[in-house]
């Protein structure tokens, strides 16, 4: 599996979380597709938290395996 956490900046990428998520914030993910993976952050520290970058092939196996 490929997962790292990247330092560059991500700011451009368009994020977005669950329609399940509540608008009181919570404990919620965000994602954002990118050129070759998929981009992961905690969405109570959008601005300046860590991002993880995950293969496509990784995520799909990932969402699927959630499904159940």
């Amino acid at each position: 599996m490929s997962v790292e956490q990247v330092t560059g900046h991500v700011s451009e990428l368009h994020w977005f979380k669950s329609s399940y998520s509540g608008s009181d914030g919570g404990d919620c993910v965000e994602v954002a597709v990118g050129p070759g993976a998929v981009h992961v952050r905690d969405s109570k520290v959008a601005g300046g938290g860590p991002v993880l970058r995950v293969g496509r092939g990784e995520w799909a196996a990932f969402v699927t395996l959630a499904r159940g």
